[in-house]
Parts: structure tokens; C-alpha cells; sequence
């Protein structure tokens, strides 16, 4: 069963938003997440506490929400915001690119006591941009409002070659629901993809490429372990058993024992500011 819930659908088509999109598009990412995307993901961050561009990294804050300089030149997007969520608990404002690219399998909040609330409200999507969620896979469609069930295996894919702007809203804890005003009513039901069972010619020869695997290509290769979860029914925790036993096909320890941390870091333990370095 899915856990991650939809909220409420906004009426986005209100908005003239596309002008801003393309602000986003043409906005410089550093790649702090690198360790976790495959192709071309960003992190643009409109609000947050310090109100720097620069602090984008997740955490938890007691400071005031701040606009930073692309917030500033976002003011429909932020008012697509504040029409309709209460902002007692805002964190942080931010919007997810993701254009033919993948993200690794992973669970939020390892770093922190208490795991927030993460809002996700597509701005720009395709069919071709889909979430998964243990062993579920899901499509967001354009202005619905999403509750993320972020300490459970998730990820996200598009094989779009334009990117998917998804709004993404951090609030302070977990427990309490965000309030919610001006939502109109959903017209269609949530849409989870079906996917066929891998077979095992399939899965063989998926181990069996990593005989071949280096550590130069590690990084490289795992993107193909992640993409078949959204193609064939499989759990999300089931792409690191995949990619340690391809591992242990290349005879090579330094690749196994860098398999093992992946997982670990992805699903398992991470500490606060910890990098993964392939």
C-alpha cells in the first residue's frame, strides 16, 4: 500500500508560471546531492533561513523563512505558496529538477531525530516523470499536493529530455497536518504504474555486468540497477542487493566493500553533513 498520500490539487493552471520556469531552468546548481543523482537533478532553493542561495542542504531550523534572490525573482511560484499553505511551519522552499536523469534509492531524515513533513507539488511534469515508494511505482500529476513518505526506500525517475520542476516544501514536524486552503477537487484517481516481473534472464544478465565492474565505474553503472526498478515490479531496497551481488561478480573487494557502504549510506546510516565519495 502506498504511504505517501495526496493531499489536495491546487488550481496551478491560475498561475502564469512558465516565465518563472524558465528562470529555473537557466539557474546554476552546485551539486551538493551528486552522491544520490544519475543525469542532470538540481536543487534551486526560494526560501530557507539564512535566505542564501548557496544553503541548500536540508536541515531542520528554528530561524524565520527567508526569500533568497531567486525567491525574490519567483513571486508567482511564492504566491502559489502562500495562497495556499500555512507558513507557521515552513522550512524551507525549494523546486527539484530532474531531466533524464534517476535518483538512487533512499530514505530522508537518517541524519535527524525527527523526520519533518515534505510537501511535493509538480509545476512542469510528463508522463515519462514518475516517484517510487518501496515497491510501488507513481505518477505525480501537475498541481497535485503530495505528503512524501520520505523514511521509507524512495526514489524518482524521468526519461523526459525537458525537466520536471517539482515545488518541494519542508515543515517542521511530523505529526501535526499542514493546512491546506483553495485546493479544488480531484478529477482523476492516484495513478500507480503497473510494472512486469523481471525475469530471471533479465536479472542474470544484469549481475553478471558487473564481472566487469572498476571503481572508476561504479558510479556510472549503478544508474542501470536503479532504472530497471521503475521498469519491472521490484522493492526499492531490492536495487542494493542487485548491485552488492554484481559486485562480488567483479572478484574485486575494494568494489564490494564501495557497494556495501553505497547501500548503507542510501538506505541505512548517514550522519549529519556526511558525503559519499565514489
Amino acid at each position: 500500500m502506498l504511504k505517501s498520500q495526496r493531499l489536495a490539487v491546487l488550481p496551478i493552471a491560475s498561475y502564469d508560471l512558465d516565465p518563472e520556469l524558465s528562470v529555473v531552468d537557466r539557474h546554476e546548481y552546485s551539486g551538493e546531492y551528486d552522491a544520490l543523482t544519475f543525469g542532470s537533478w538540481s536543487c534551486h532553493v526560494l526560501a530557507n533561513g539564512s535566505g542564501a542561495e548557496s544553503d541548500l542542504t536540508f536541515r531542520p531550523h528554528g530561524d524565520s523563512l527567508t526569500l533568497t534572490d531567486l525567491g525574490r525573482r519567483l513571486p508567482g511560484i511564492m504566491s502559489l505558496v502562500t495562497d495556499h499553505f500555512s507558513l507557521d511551519r515552513l522550512q524551507w522552499v525549494r523546486i527539484f529538477s530532474l531531466r533524464d536523469g534517476i535518483m538512487a534509492p533512499h530514505r530522508d531524515f537518517l541524519e535527524f531525530e525527527e523526520p519533518g513533513t515534505r510537501l511535493q507539488i509538480p509545476l512542469r511534469t510528463s508522463e515519462e516523470s514518475l516517484h517510487s515508494e518501496n515497491d510501488i511505482v507513481y505518477h505525480l500529476r501537475r498541481g497535485e499536493v503530495w505528503k512524501i513518505h520520505t523514511t521509507d526506500p524512495h526514489s524518482a525517475c524521468s526519461t523526459s529530455k525537458t525537466a520536471r520542476l517539482s515545488l518541494c516544501l519542508d515543515f517542521s514536524d511530523a505529526e501535526k497536518p499542514v493546512g491546506i486552503s483553495g485546493d479544488i477537487p480531484a478529477t482523476e484517481p492516484v495513478r500507480v504504474m503497473e510494472r512486469p516481473e523481471p525475469t530471471d534472464a533479465e536479472l542474470e544478465e544484469l549481475l553478471d555486468s558487473g564481472r566487469s565492474l572498476t571503481p572508476r565505474t561504479m558510479r556510472s553503472v549503478f544508474r542501470r540497477f536503479a532504472a530497471l526498478h521503475f521498469e519491472r515490479r521490484s522493492h526499492a531496497t531490492t536495487v542494493f542487493d542487485w548491485y552488492v551481488e554484481a559486485a562480488r561478480r567483479s572478484g574485486n573487494e575494494d568494489v564490494v566493500a564501495k557497494a556495501q557502504a553505497y547501500r548503507a549510506y542510501c538506505i541505512e546510516k548517514r550522519s549529519y553533513e556526511e558525503t559519499f565519495v565514489w
